[in-house]
């Protein structure tokens, strides 16, 4: 039982470094925080409880199938702000960019449908890749 109690707090403590420590020095580096530290930020103290913290893409083309990240790129789960029960993701731009997979947006995907049977708002902190040019048009 000791074991196992001890392969969780691994894995438990390796999920909080998402994509790793140089990629979260590196964000921290360009003045960013890490999508735990946002969330940490904009919840009530100790009121956040993580969903699927330890769910990994599934993915196995380009080499993913080497690189796999707990949470794979996105924080859920929902806490409270100003005593008020919310329902949040936040991107992990240390994970492949921010950028999206399958069990990624499924996790989203249940935080809403939660939400929605709890009659809560879902806020979400997006942090990826992807932008808009300033001119307003998409590429």
């Amino acid at each position: 039982m000791r074991e196992k109690l001890e392969l969780l707090e691994r894995r438990r403590a390796e999920s909080e470094q998402g994509g790793g420590a140089a990629r979260l020095k590196a964000q921290h580096d360009k003045g960013k925080l890490s999508a735990r530290e946002r969330l940490d930020v904009l919840l009530d103290e100790g009121s956040f409880v993580e969903l699927d913290r330890f769910v990994v893409h599934r993915s196995a083309d380009f080499g993913l199938d080497q690189q796999k990240y707990y949470g794979d790129g996105v924080v859920t789960g929902y806490g409270r702000i100003d005593g008020r029960l919310v329902y949040v993701f936040s991107q992990d731009f240390t994970v492949f960019g921010g950028s999206l997979s399958e069990t990624f947006a499924e996790k989203i995907v249940k935080v809403m449908d939660l939400a929605v049977r709890n009659g809560a708002p879902v806020i979400g902190l997006n942090d990826s890749g992807a932008r808009a040019s300033r001119k307003g048009s998409y590429r």
